[in-house]
């Protein structure tokens, strides 16, 4: 899917870890994908939804290497992200992620973020996990599948 096209059919996005990790860390073989998904954060075009999930599992690695820089970024972008809503996950949401998880063999967090995702009425969710693609309820987008 080109990038453009996906921008033009989306106005709430659900942003997974790794998408988020490759514009913070500014992957050198993914960057270029997703740095036009925040440009397009950033001017408003359209809003972005992450989760508690997606912020434990991006400090992780900054928390072992103990860069407080990273981790700092990481907190900023997920939780006070320009047009980004941190969403909580609550009893209906994990109810759902129970449900999703069941229909779809998923793991707890893939199903706890797609749930995040549907409550928070997501258009598209973004990631690089294929497993995810399985879930019909939101359309999947997958990092390695953008093309410039």
């Amino acid at each position: 899917m080109k990038i453009a096209a996906m921008l033009g059919q989306c106005k709430r996005l659900f942003i997974d870890t790794a998408p988020l990790v490759y514009f913070v860390e500014q992957h050198p073989h993914y960057a270029q994908r997703v740095t036009p998904i925040f440009q397009a954060l950033d001017a408003g075009t359209i809003a972005a939804v992450t989760s508690p999930i997606t912020l434990a599992e991006a400090l992780v690695q900054p928390y072992r290497q103990q860069q407080e820089a990273v981790q700092q970024a990481f907190i900023n972008t997920i939780t006070n992200g320009t047009h980004t809503h941190f969403m909580a996950i609550d009893d209906r949401i994990s109810r759902r992620a129970a449900q999703l998880r069941s229909s779809y063999n998923l793991s707890l967090l893939d199903a706890l973020q797609v749930a995040v995702a549907l409550a928070a009425g997501c258009d598209m969710l973004l990631t690089n996990d294929y497993g995810v693609r399985r879930v019909r309820e939101i359309t999947v987008v997958i990092v390695d599948e953008l093309e410039l």
